[in-house]
């Protein structure tokens, strides 16, 4: 297996009004089944290999913080002497042991592009992986890498066709040559995240708070011929309503979640 990379998530904005959660917890903390989507999408990294993960906080990122600070407590049984703090007997195990989190708080104001720039001192000059906080999918992780890296431009974005709500990919012979943030359905591939980047994305970058990834960014690297589609025909599913939140936990709870790995 080649050498794995760090995955950097965002997980950054506001709270969810999803109807029957809680709308003081970052979206990245909404729950599939017993874990946070975010616990999922590290997950399903983590089954190829990716276990190095960089973590772009803003909005409540002390509930993103509390979360691994005790992730022992929130994730096994165990059994606690009141009085006694560290007489603590955990009974069941986890297959996280190896993860290595890095808990970045990259601004409460921020937008994406400066989030991302704001962590380049945690990934350094490799490539390395990035997606949002708040989506799952069973795209080819392996795959999606070996593409990227026969290609050798600054970025790959991963493409896929559900409703046309996102950013709409237009391509020629794997070369982006459109992008879209949120046109009108017409039956193209849009954005899916499940990004792979070289270093140089980080020249398509800067500070500004106002600095949103999927705008100027994305159009420059468009121009300048640096942003490739890999496409996804698999699943691929967002939570940004009610109706996508109990799909999601319908799918874990009957044992038919595409992400999990069986």
């Amino acid at each position: 297996m080649t050498k794995p990379l760090k995955t950097v998530i965002l997980c950054g904005g506001y709270g969810t009004r999803i109807r029957d959660v809680a709308d003081n917890i970052p979206k990245p903390m909404i729950p599939i089944g017993r874990y946070p989507i975010l616990w999922h999408i590290m997950k399903y990294y983590a089954n190829f290999g990716h276990q190095d993960f960089v973590l772009c906080l803003g909005y409540k990122s002390q509930v993103i913080k509390d979360f691994f600070l005790n992730y022992e407590a929130h994730t096994k049984d165990f059994t606690i002497t009141l009085g006694k703090r560290d007489e603590m007997e955990f009974h069941t195990a986890h297959d996280e042991s190896d993860w290595r989190v890095t808990l970045v708080d990259t601004g409460l104001q921020a937008m994406t592009g400066a989030r991302i720039a704001r962590i380049r001192k945690y990934v350094g000059d490799d490539d390395f992986m990035l997606t949002y906080g708040d989506g799952v999918g069973d795209v080819d992780i392996a795959a999606l890498l070996a593409f990227h890296r026969a290609h050798g431009k600054a970025l790959t974005v991963t493409g896929v066709r559900p409703p046309g709500r996102f950013g709409e990919l237009v391509s020629e012979g794997g070369r982006v040559v459109e992008f879209n943030e949120k046109p009108q359905a017409n039956g193209g591939r849009i954005s899916g995240g499940y990004f792979v980047a070289s270093a140089k994305l980080f020249d398509y970058l800067d500070d500004a708070e106002d600095l949103v990834f999927e705008q100027e960014p994305m159009r420059k690297l468009v121009a300048d011929g640096e942003l490739m589609v890999f496409e996804h025909d698999g699943f691929w599913q967002p939570m940004d309503t009610s109706r996508e939140y109990q799909l999601l936990n319908v799918l874990y709870e009957q044992g038919k979640a595409p992400w999990v790995k069986q």
